[in-house]
Formats: C-alpha cells, structure tokens, sequence
C-alpha cells in the first residue's frame, strides 16, 4: 500500500511541473530583449510566412501580419511617427501615435491574439510590455442590394461580411444614445467577434440576459457564420422550424430593434440574428409595411393560403385518389380517371417522384450560376414534365398540382422557413398515402401540438393567438392601419412603461 503511494505521489509531483509549464507557456510574459521577444513570437505563430518584422531603430520593433494592416496607416501614422525615436516608453508611445485605438499589453498571448485581427505590435527593447496598435484593413465586398429578401418599395442595401460596416448601418437607422452595443469572441480557433445589440428600455431585460448568458456559455472551437450562432443558442435546436430570424436587411433588423427585439451580429457573416421571434412573424416582410394597409393584408393572406396550399394540397389529391373518392365532383372524376388511366404507379409513389424532381431542379438552379440555373429550372421542368406525362409516368393534373404547390412554396419571404414548409410536404404525403385525410389530419394535429410546444426565448412561438393576445393582433396575419398598431408586442416589451412611446399612435404609451 506504501509503495502504491509513494509512485502515485511521485506521478503526481512528476505532472505538476508539466502543468505549470503548459499554464506558462499559455500565458507567457513579454520578454524585454529584442530577440527573445521576436523568438516568443515566432515560436507562438509557428513562423507564417506572412509575419513582417520591421526594426525602426536599434530599439523599437514591429511586428504584424502582412494584408491585416493597413498599409498606408502603418506608413504615415506609426513610421512617420516613431522616427527618429530611440530613447522612449509604451506610454509615450500611446500619446505620440494619432492612432483612435491604442492599448498596452503585458502578456504575449493577448498580443498575438490582437495581431491576428489586424494589429500592430510595437516592442521596446528593455520594456516589459508591448504596444498594441490597431490599424486592421480587412478586404470585403461593397455594399450592394439584398439577394435573398427583395423588394420593390424601401431600401435596397445589405449587410456584408464586415462587422464594422454592419454596425456603421445600424447607427444610420438609429441614432439613439439607448442602442446597447456588447461585444463577445467566440471560437478558439477564429476568435471571432460577435454583437449583441438591443435597445435599453425597450428590449425586455429578460431576453437580453437569457442571449447574453447563452453566449457567455458557448464552449466551441470554431464560428464562423451567424446560422451556426442561431443554431447554438436558440431554445430546441431539434425542432425543423426556426426559432430567430436570419436577416440581410439592416432596415429589418433596426426595425426588430426599435420593436424590442434581441439582435446579433456576427463578423464574416452577412446574415444578421434577430430574437425572439414568433411563427407568423416569420411570414412577415419589411415591404409589408411600405404598402396601403388593405394591400398589405390582402399579400399577407395570401402568403398563409399558399403555405397551406404547398403542405396539403398534394396530400389532399394523393389521399382523394387512394382512398376517397366520393369527395371528388362527378365532372373532375372522369379527367382525373382518363389522366391515370396509363399510369402504372399509386398516387403517392407518382407525387413523391413528381415532388422529388421538382426539388432537384431547384437545387441544381441554386448551385449552378445565375443564368445558366434559371434556364434549367425553366427548360427542365417543362421538358421533364412532358416527357413524364407521354411517357405514362405520371398525370396532367398532378403536374398542376406539384407545380402551384412549387410556386406556393416560394412566396414565403424566410428562406429558412420556406425550406420547412417545402420538406413538411414528404411527410405529410407518406402519411396521406397510408391513411388517407385521417393520415392528414394526423400530420396537422402532429404540426399545431409541436408549434404550441415551441418558444424563441422562452416567448410563446405561436403567440399573438396561443395564448392570445389580442392587442398585438392588428399586425399579425392581417395588417391594419398604422395608426392601430403599437410599435411593441407583448413578447417582446420592456420593463420601462415609461420610454417605450408609439409616436405613430398619438404618443401613447404601449
């Protein structure tokens, strides 16, 4: 038992000096020689060949990763600045430079980690600690109209992959000192930036505190777009439909905001979060407000009508055809009769192949380049749907079918939730099939128990009508005139009774 002892301390004492060489080698101090400063660094960048290392003087160093600087900064502010200069300090150094962010450092890997974003290390021989100079230039696309969310009547910009600039575009639509800007870095590997952005006042402190404590848990290795983010914090990342927005407009995501939304912003990505958010939201476009109330609603409708359309109809025609047939006019029952009367298949083996083809040449279109993907979703699927149908494989009415149901599927403004809703038709097909409208209503009663399941931020996911709220349904699936809506829903309001005003309702308070 002594000796068991004995070689589990002697193990023990043999790991301590290997863990407390890892902890300094994690956190290693700035080595005042030139040399050895320069080595640490190397050592801790493992060489790149796009590290430059620019002696100023016999006594100042600098250190920085080609293309992340910018270059013309670099020359006339820091060079130009530091000539002639062989006898000084860090602190003189930050009140000489003109440079708005300059920080002092004292450990070696809080400065490599700010050289990896776009600083600068200034490095004195003789100092204990390394001036860190912010000149980053990062290379991105310019501004340019939104891909994915058009629209005839607002603004057409969108967000790029450049935080800075998103932000810039945020101040633009807000200029309020109440617009609360807290950064976090996530990913050891890509420590990249991330924003939270509220509202003080308007945003609930509840949901700030829940997003700010879910990022402030995030243990991963890597981020590097906002979906992963959304993914990561949002309520029940098992479920098919989304629960926070992904938006390319600054104009919505600043109107989220002014509404009492949560937003984040993540650098390299040009998709913006927006939380909490509710199903019908997501049905919901910017343009919405733009147009006459009467228009509004009437588009609004009509998105709803097409989202049913595009999960039942062809569930409904596979079940009429397998099962029911009563239900069919007598004058419809005979085309229909005629126009199977050569195909080989049941109807729900004919609509799920129909419904296959529809969706490989709706990724082919997207994968391919612009003109050439528009021209095979068009000559493809008229090609393929006359062959189809001479060759026997299929009918002329399912054809019409599949292809509104195609269409409704598309006039959905998310384009995450229009991939739920194109993906919820297989099922509910399989189910038509078996079953018939008992399998359909299964599928329904299956989709409304799992939506009243749901919340984004522990907010109701089908709220305003379960649990109904009745003030917030002025601008839910119809849309009143603007005089009638508050500017907040209950979901997403503020403690504060007292900042949050509706000027567009006579300054009443919401």
């Amino acid at each position: 038992m002594k000796k068991n002892l004995k070689k589990k301390l002697a193990g023990i004492k043999d790991k301590q000096p290997n863990q407390q060489n890892q902890e300094n080698q994690e956190d290693l101090p700035i080595y005042p020689n030139k040399n050895d400063f320069i080595k640490s660094v190397k050592d801790k960048t493992h060489s790149p060949a796009d590290l430059i290392i620019r002696y100023v003087s016999p006594t100042i160093t600098i250190v920085y990763i080609d293309n992340l600087v910018d270059v013309q900064s670099l020359n006339e502010l820091v060079l130009n600045g530091l000539k002639d200069k062989e006898s000084i300090t860090p602190s003189e150094i930050h009140s000489i430079l003109p440079i708005p962010e300059i920080n002092l450092s004292i450990k070696l890997n809080k400065s490599i980690n700010e050289m990896l974003i776009g600083a600068a290390l200034i490095h004195i021989v003789g100092q204990p600690e390394v001036v860190i100079a912010k000149i980053s230039s990062y290379q991105s696309r310019g501004l340019a109209a939104p891909e994915n969310e058009s629209q005839v009547i607002g603004a057409q910009i969108a967000f790029n992959e450049n935080i800075n600039t998103n932000l810039s575009l945020i101040r633009r639509y807000i200029t309020n000192p109440n617009l609360c800007n807290e950064k976090f870095t996530l990913g050891r590997h890509t420590q990249t930036t991330v924003s939270m952005l509220y509202i003080h006042g308007i945003a609930a402190e509840t949901h700030v505190n829940t997003v700010r404590q879910r990022i402030s848990d995030l243990n991963i290795a890597d981020l590097i777009d906002s979906a992963v983010l959304a993914e990561l914090i949002e309520d029940n990342s098992f479920s098919i439909f989304p629960q926070m927005l992904l938006t390319e407009r600054p104009d919505r995501f600043s109107d989220g905001l002014l509404s009492g939304k949560v937003g984040i912003v993540v650098n390299g990505s040009s998709m913006a979060i927006l939380c909490p958010y509710t199903f019908f939201e997501f049905f919901q476009s910017k343009e919405d407000q733009n147009l006459r109330w009467p228009i509004a609603t009437f588009v609004r409708l009509l998105r709803f009508v097409a989202v049913f359309l595009s999960i039942f109809l062809t569930p409904i025609y596979v079940a009429s055809l397998t099962f029911h047939y009563e239900v069919i006019p007598q004058p419809l029952l005979v085309p229909l009769s005629e126009s199977r009367a050569k195909v080989p298949f049941p109807p729900i083996i004919e609509a799920l192949f129909l419904e296959l083809i529809i969706e490989l040449l709706r990724e082919a279109g997207l994968r391919l380049p612009t003109k050439v993907g528009q021209t095979i979703g068009i000559v493809g699927g008229i090609v393929l749907g006359t062959a189809a149908v001479q060759a026997g494989i299929t009918s002329n009415i399912l054809i019409i079918i599949i292809a509104l149901c195609a269409l409704a599927s598309f006039t959905t403004p998310n384009y995450t939730m229009g991939n739920v809703i194109r993906v919820l038709r297989f099922p509910t097909i399989v189910l038509a099939g078996f079953w018939g409208y008992y399998g359909i209503m299964l599928a329904f009663c299956i989709l409304l128990i799992h939506l009243l399941k749901q919340s984004s931020l522990g907010a109701p996911y089908t709220a305003p009508y379960y649990p109904p709220r009745f003030k917030d349904w002025p601008d839910s699936i119809i849309r009143l005139p603007l005089l009638l809506i508050k500017r907040k829903s209950v979901n997403t309001r503020g403690g504060n009774s007292e900042h949050p005003i509706n000027e567009q309702n006579g300054g009443k308070k919401v």
